[in-house]
């Protein structure tokens, strides 16, 4: 099992982007401060600019959303997957890449976090 931090500008909006778009359930949520998400064995913190995580560090720098590490879910269709959440608005950096039979691509929740979606051969 993993635990998995994501800094979110909004608790509500992941919250509603992970249960409706990518199958996860709410846990538990704390107010707008941090929610806990579950799927599978992996549990997501979303964490929100009021939560400990996000309080500036001790040169000022205060911690944020985004960036290019993620964590990966596994799909059995990812074209089917990938459409659907096309429609929905939701914003992909790529298009799908497909190598030795495996296939992936990489979407965004709605703080501009990254979750890879792989499709193993």
């Amino acid at each position: 099992m993993a635990t998995v931090r994501y800094l979110v500008d909004d608790v509500a909006d992941a919250v509603a982007f992970y249960v409706s778009k990518l199958g996860f359930e709410l846990d538990q949520q704390f107010g707008t401060a941090i929610a806990i998400l579950v799927r599978g064995d992996l549990t997501l913190w979303v964490a929100g600019p009021i939560a400990s995580a996000s309080r500036p560090m001790p040169d000022g720098v205060r911690p944020g959303p985004g960036g290019w590490s993620r964590f990966v879910l596994t799909v059995d269709d990812l074209e089917s997957f990938v459409s659907k959440l096309q429609e929905d608005g939701v914003t992909f950096r790529n298009d799908i890449v497909v190598q030795d039979g495996r296939k992936q691509i990489l979407c965004e929740d709605p703080s501009g976090n990254v979750i890879e979606l792989f499709q193993p051969a």
